[in-house]
């Protein structure tokens, strides 16, 4: 085990919308960080698209300037770990080009092969990857290209989901793991590696498909060409590493069954802790950090991403400023929004309804509503969507005995407030949260620097702030979401109508 006082660790997440890096010591503190931009392009409505080469020159620009903000020379580093967004492949041709641009796993695309697929093998998908097959899924998206793309599927040589391309561009390693392969719903559960059965079932070569190996494990170093382009060392280590959902739960520090986060980021997601796998689509189950240990998870489409829509549509000034001042807006409006209600579904919604096809909107708008309360119904709309997911837990018998709040949203104060009333539940929000925390952290287990992920957790994770429910705004609004569900239901067909004739 390395000397506390020498650890130096480089945490790299790929998340929607930007690539950021964090620098850790030994003791789990950001010593720096720094992130740059990602672009998503949407060529048809419902389609949502990367430039893998964006990716990779955000590292180049992000790296060696967390590395300045950290004061820490690369050759000091111990270790690298990588994360980005589940789902999303990357195709490689013979000579390692990238074919396409990535389908994320916002993309809407593959709707129609998905319920192909649901009608055809559902029990099977379910029985091998542990979850149901929807666009979000990257056989889906793969079964997408064979039918729409033929000449591009026939040329892939290697496919690469998003994490494990940055690190192949490192590296030159072509490895990922087993989370990465049950978030493709292209894993079998029995044997910890691919199902040849869902490859056939598409028609997918398995020979495109990577070896798997855990997170923590060493599966390459930086190359020298890379060392230079990043501003790392030559020779580096870096681990498997995981993706996003996962390193982010083991950053929180949730790694006992019960232990609950949700992450207020580009998409809002609501995860739990469990002993073994809890299958019960369409809760995603994926596996933990930790062996044997699984997490369910459920996810809103639109959290941070409605945040960010909304400050551009009403306020112009600089990022921080505009933050803030929404939510002192937000707080000076009481609890209710004094009837407004939002709901957010800008780009139709995952979980619990699974829609392509609905659409945000806000109820109640009279003369009295202003700026403050698009804001704080904004928020409140977004915590009764986190809530519905969590509701959807139910019928498994998993149970929440706590939550931790991570991701870029958890900086606003009236938010957490908001959150911990809407779910009834005590919010901790831990010192250090986010995938790029989680990614460093794995690739301290892998080098040595901790003896374990749990002992990792123990050193590293501390809860720097609680927010309690209050009884009264609890009972308002456990009322305003049976509203906030029942408009839903019935708004449904109309948004469906909207949605129809806005595509023709």
């Amino acid at each position: 085990i390395m000397p506390s006082d020498r650890i130096r660790l480089l945490g790299i997440d790929l998340g929607a919308g930007s690539l950021k890096a964090t620098v850790i010591d030994g003791t789990g503190a950001a010593l720096g960080e720094a992130a740059r931009p990602i672009a998503t392009a949407s060529p048809r409505p419902g389609w949502s698209e990367q430039d893998p080469e964006d990716w990779y020159r955000a590292l180049r620009a992000a790296v060696p300037a967390a590395l300045a903000a950290a004061g820490v020379a690369a050759k000091d580093l111990s270790g690298i770990g990588i994360s980005a967004g589940a789902h999303i492949p990357v195709l490689l041709d013979a000579e390692d080009r990238v074919l396409r641009p990535a389908i994320l796993w916002s993309d809407q695309r593959s709707q129609a092969e998905a319920e192909a697929l649901r009608a055809r093998a559902d029990a099977l998908i379910v029985g091998q990857s542990l979850n149901r097959a929807n666009a979000t899924w990257s056989l889906c998206m793969l079964h997408w290209l064979r039918r729409h793309e033929p000449d591009v599927a026939a040329r892939v040589a290697r496919v690469c989901i998003a994490k494990d391309y940055l690190r192949f561009r490192l590296t030159g390693d072509w490895h990922s793991d087993f989370s990465d392969a049950v978030g493709a719903l292209m894993a079998d559960a029995e044997t910890g590696d691919w199902s040849d059965a869902l490859c056939d079932l598409i028609g997918w070569p398995r020979e495109t498909l990577p070896p798997l190996a855990a997170p923590s494990a060493v599966v390459g170093t930086v190359g020298a060409a890379a060392a230079r382009e990043a501003g790392l060392a030559d020779g580096l280590p870096v681990v498997c590493g995981s993706n996003d959902t996962t390193v982010e739960i083991l950053g929180a520090g949730a790694v006992r069954a019960g232990q609950g986060a949700i992450k207020l980021a580009t998409a809002g997601v609501v995860f739990l802790v469990t002993e073994a796998a809890a299958v019960h689509p369409p809760i995603s189950c994926y596996p933990h950090i930790l062996p044997g240990r699984f997490y369910m998870a459920s996810g809103t489409n639109a959290c941070a991403s409605a945040h960010r829509w909304l400050r551009d549509l009403l306020f112009d000034r600089p990022d921080g400023e505009s933050f803030a001042a929404m939510d002192r807006l937000a707080a000076a409006v009481p609890a209710g929004s004094e009837g407004l209600l939002f709901h957010p579904y800008l780009q139709g919604e995952r979980a619990p309804h699974w829609d392509a096809k609905l659409r945000g909107d806000y109820l109640g708008l009279t003369f009295r509503h202003g700026r403050g309360h698009l804001v704080r119904a904004l928020y409140e709309g977004i915590a009764f969507a986190l809530r519905d997911c969590r509701e959807s837990f139910a019928p498994s018998g998993q149970s929440f005995e706590e939550i931790r709040l991570i991701g870029g949203g958890a900086r606003s104060a009236p938010w957490r407030r908001i959150i911990a009333d809407v779910m009834g539940l005590e919010i901790l929000r831990p010192g250090n949260g986010d995938a790029s925390f989680g990614a460093a952290l794995v690739a301290g287990v892998g080098v040595g620097a901790f003896p374990s992920a749990e002992e990792a957790v123990a050193r590293c994770c501390r809860i720097v702030g609680r927010s309690a429910p209050d009884p009264a705004r609890v009972a308002l609004y456990d009322r305003l979401f049976e509203i906030y569900r029942d408009s839903q239901a019935r708004l449904a067909p109309i948004a469906h109508r909207l949605h129809d004739l806005g595509e023709r």
